[in-house]
């Protein structure tokens, strides 16, 4: 079992703790993303789907967080999910964990919605961790699993099964593709599937319907997320008159947060910090609502 609020921390903070100064990140290093002219958007609806993107894929990495924590309370111990193939190839497993001398790894995806190329790129890369992981811990590997959290799409299901019987009859590992509860249960832990639904269903009852691109509706928050940027993310921010002029208004439509930003750049004994400051000041003097000034 885990805490609704630990469940809701780790989500809130894999999901929405980063999504600001990622948004910025991208915008500063990609700007005719949102402000091309072939663009079938304007900046704002651009920088929403931005933000609804990124939190779909932050969403699978809260649960790799999520289900981790639900084995460690049942006893199970982490072990460094990043390894090395014989042939120097660097490798991160999504779940890798040990109890009783019987080492656990599972390849963990949100939902079973792959094309007929990517599904069989994903059984060669299970198969090349699996040797891996054979090499490193021997005989102990015992279970591994090509596990979907979502069980409502189970669109490669026959392809993947036969697939990992292949490697379980060549490997001597017990594999399975599995959705849902269905692993919990192999795993005589079928109490856990529950509890995650049931977080889960809590947790979107208090998350918004849409992200808010709107830094300025939480200054101070945004500000404090925001201010320790690469200083090149806030210098090409400045200097594209294209961002300026269509993005900024846009993410920081009173200046409240940039009005936070500027002493806090200006209090910085170097150069490039100052000239942030000068252009932050500078935007906020040229804005037409000059809300803060």
């Amino acid at each position: 079992m885990l805490e609704y609020e630990i469940f809701k921390n780790i989500f809130n903070e894999k999901i929405f703790a980063k999504s600001k100064p990622d948004l910025l990140k991208k915008v500063a290093e990609y700007p005719d993303r949102y402000v091309g002219l072939f663009r079938p958007t304007k900046p704002e609806a651009k920088l929403l789907q931005n933000l609804l993107q990124s939190n779909e894929i932050r969403f699978g990495d809260a649960f790799e967080v999520a289900i981790k924590q639900y084995f460690i309370n049942e006893g199970w111990q982490p072990l460094p999910q990043k390894i090395t193939s014989k042939e120097g190839d660097a490798l991160d497993i999504d779940q890798l964990l040990v109890k009783d001398d019987k080492v656990l790894f599972i390849e963990q995806k949100v939902r079973d919605d792959h094309d007929s190329t990517k599904k069989r790129g994903q059984i060669s890369n299970f198969e090349k961790k699996l040797e891996t992981l054979v090499d490193i811990y021997g005989d102990r590997v015992t279970w591994g699993f090509f596990y979907f959290i979502d069980p409502s799409l189970v669109k490669n299901r026959n392809f993947y099964q036969p697939e990992l019987q292949k490697l379980q009859e060549s490997w001597g590992v017990h594999l399975s593709v599995s959705y849902g509860q269905d692993m919990f249960n192999q795993l005589d832990l079928s109490h856990i599937w529950p509890d995650i639904m049931n977080n889960l269903q809590k947790w979107r009852q208090d998350i918004p319907d849409l992200p808010n691109v709107n830094f300025d509706s939480s200054p101070k928050e945004s500000a404090e997320e925001i201010k320790d940027l690469p200083l090149r993310t806030f210098r090409k921010l400045f200097d594209d008159e294209r961002i300026v002029s269509q993005i900024l208004p846009v993410l920081f439509p009173t200046g409240a947060t940039l009005a936070i930003l500027e002493p806090y750049f200006r209090a910085q004994n170097i150069m490039v910090t100052h000239k942030i400051a000068d252009s932050i000041l500078l935007y906020l003097q040229s804005s037409p609502t000059k809300i803060l000034l």
